[in-house]
Order: C-alpha cells, then structure tokens, then sequence
C-alpha cells in the first residue's frame, strides 16, 4: 500500500541535518523526494566520516528515500533547470544561508509567482527575517545561544553539549510539521507559503518551564546531571553489579509505590516526603534512600522490582547494548537498508507508523548524481539532445 504521502513531489535543496531529516521523513511517508545536490561535491555530509565502503554513513542516516540530482547551483542553465523542477513540485526544502536562494533566482517571490501551490519550507539558523538573519549556525551554537548547553550536565562540571544534535532534529520535525499543515491549507485555499523555521526556534522549544520560571518566578535552571527537574526521587543509581539504572519514582501517584517496594511505607508519612514540593525541598535525602536500595541490587533485581510496582525504570545501556537487542528490530527501530556500493546498511527505521497506509524504507540513500537523467525525464519529459546539451554546458 503506498504512504499517505504518496503523489507529493518534494524537492530537497538541503545539506547536513535539518532540512535532509525533514525531508526523508516526507520520502519515509511515501512522497516522491528529489535530493538536488551540487555537482562533484554534492552535501557537505558526502565527505564526513565514519565510512562503508567509501560511502559515507553520516549521509546515508538523512537520505533514504530520496533520488540524487546533481546541478551547478552557479551555473545560470542549472539555476533556469531548477526554476523548471519548481514549476513541477509540490515541496521545495531548503537551508542555505538566508539570501542565496535569492542570488540565485530562486527565491520565495520568484518561485511563488512560478507555482502559486508551492509549499516551501526554508530552515535557518536564526530566521528570515530579523536582525541575526545573516548569522551562521550549527547545532551546538544553538545549543549555546538557548541556554540548552548551560542546562545540560553535571552541577560541579562545565556546560555540555547533548549527546546527540537534538535541535536538528527538533527543528527538523518543526519544519515538517509546518510543511504538512501548509499543505491541509492549500486544499482549502488552492495556494502553498513559505513555512519559516530555525534551529533557534527549534532549540527555544526545548526549554520546558525556563523562560517563565526566570521571568516571573526570579528562578534560573541550572545543571541537574540526570535528576528530574520536577520530582524526586527520579535519578540514575548505581547497582551492586556496577550498572546502572534510571528510575522515575518522584511524583505523587508512583511514590506510595516506591515506598511500599523497598519496605518502607513510614515514608509517606513522613514530613519531608509528603508531595511532590516536600520532596524536592529534601531532594537529597530522598535520593539517598533510593540509592542505598539500588546499591544493594544487580541491575537485573532492581529492574524486577521496579517494574512490578508499575515505576518507570530501565538500566543504562551501551550503543552495543541497543544495536544487539532483538526489541529494536522487531519494533522497526533498526532496519537493514542495502545501499549499491556499500551493502546492507543497518539503520534507523521510520518512526512514524500508521495503521492503514505504510512508512518504510522504498529507497536506499542514493549516490551523488544516480538518478540525475531520470529524474529531469520524469519530471519534465527532457529529450537526449538536451541532456547532452546540459551536460556539456556542466549545468548537470
């Protein structure tokens, strides 16, 4: 069965992460994704280790799904090409520096006029149109710039980067989103619109309670390690084995759990440990508690123990550990992709999974230029002469 998406035309005008995310997940949905890449170099992401065969891994985790067009973006004949693909397609991503696709003749006004149904979605660093327009940036600046690294790590270290470039993907999701609501619009008004998204945006949307607990409570978050913000105890706790596990145990229904599984049911009675605000106050004595229950625990008991009281928890597990668990294929999670030159790829699947249409992987992630002839022949019926006519003016 094909994906809801299916009969959509996007093309993909994006590098790095943001933008090539959104737009697999569109290809992951079923729609037809074009991934228009420079020529010779293609995304910067083609020259970023690690490395199958060649190939490189980084790019392959935010293109499957996708056919590979490769155009001189300098060359006017290249730049007239895409104007002609636009015409023809329902989504246009792009995240160039705010400006380019101006420079290029291809910018919103030009392309609007071009196809009144266009949806086109620009990721930024910062915006389209404010003062820091023009400014580069990258996950980790936005992790910076928002606070996030500050909030991240433990109290007695220095700020810390997550572990993954979540604003990418946040601001990735964002776009879709947008991109999908843009879309249900033009059912209604027959017209596409420019869906405006940034990693500052995506980043600020993190922040959880931050921005009003500082500007009108007078609170600032700080670094909290893995202790929850919110209730206590939820931290992560070392086992007798030398594991260890996280469990969620703080709030007002679970504690009565917590209380009553490790044999110590005066806890509720107890002053300090009353609700959820008693016990951040005494936040350390509670987790002391907690501690001294799991250090007395393999990893294996302590998770036992805690699932039979219905208390979220789990041990802290290695890549390793994830890559070999049977759940996570099962589930769909993980996914062997066979890529032309690299062989089978095991990847992350499709998150999104829907009950009556499919989100899968059709599409290994394509070469540099594998699907370019293909691709203008589909899309606007272009003869041999030209091609070879294009060809020799290095426009493709």
């Amino acid at each position: 069965m094909p994906g809801p998406l299916a009969g959509l035309k996007v093309l993909d005008l994006s590098r790095f992460i943001a933008g090539p995310h959104c737009a697999m997940v569109l290809g992951d949905l079923g729609a037809e994704v074009v991934k228009v890449e420079r020529t010779r170099l293609g995304d910067d992401t083609r020259s970023l280790g690690p490395y199958i065969e060649g190939e490189s891994i980084y790019f392959m985790m935010f293109n499957r799904n996708k056919r590979s067009l490769t155009l001189d973006f300098r060359n006017p004949e290249a730049q007239n090409l895409l104007r002609r693909l636009v015409a023809e397609a329902d989504i246009l991503v792009e995240n160039f520096r705010p400006g380019t696709m101006e420079k290029m003749g291809c910018g919103w006004d030009v392309l609007s006029k071009l196809n009144p149904r266009l949806v086109m979605a620009s990721l930024s660093g910062y915006g389209q149109n404010n003062s820091l327009t023009k400014e580069p940036c990258f996950d980790g600046i936005a992790q910076a710039v928002t606070g996030i690294m500050d909030l991240t790590g433990h109290p007695d270290a220095g700020p810390s980067m997550a572990g993954t470039f979540l604003v990418d993907y946040a601001t990735a999701l964002h776009a879709t989103i947008g991109i999908l609501a843009a879309v249900e619009n033009r059912h209604k008004t027959g017209r596409g619109q420019l869906v405006d998204v940034s990693l500052i945006g995506g980043a600020v949307s993190l922040l959880m309670t931050a921005i009003p607990e500082y500007l009108v409570n007078g609170r600032m978050m700080s670094r909290m390690g893995n202790r929850d913000r919110y209730a206590a105890p939820a931290n992560t706790f070392q086992t007798k084995d030398g594991s260890w596990v996280h469990m969620v145990a703080g709030n007002n229904a679970h504690f009565p759990r917590f209380a009553s599984m490790i044999g110590r049911p005066e806890l509720m009675e107890d002053p300090r440990f009353v609700n959820v605000d008693t016990r951040m106050a005494n936040v350390d004595a509670i987790e002391a508690i907690a501690a001294e229950w799991v250090a007395g625990l393999t990893a294996d008991e302590a998770i036992a123990a805690l699932r039979a009281a219905e208390l979220p928890s789990a041990k802290v597990r290695t890549v390793a550990d994830v890559a070999n668990d049977p759940y996570m294929r099962e589930a769909g999670h993980i996914v062997d992709v066979t890529h032309p030159r690299a062989g089978v790829v095991p990847m992350q699947g499709p998150a999104i999974h829907l009950s009556e249409t499919t989100s899968e992987v059709r599409l290994p992630p394509p070469v540099l230029g594998e699907h370019s002839e293909d691709v203008l022949k589909d899309w606007l019926d272009i003869e041999p002469e030209e091609l070879g006519r294009l060809r020799a003016a290095a426009a493709i």
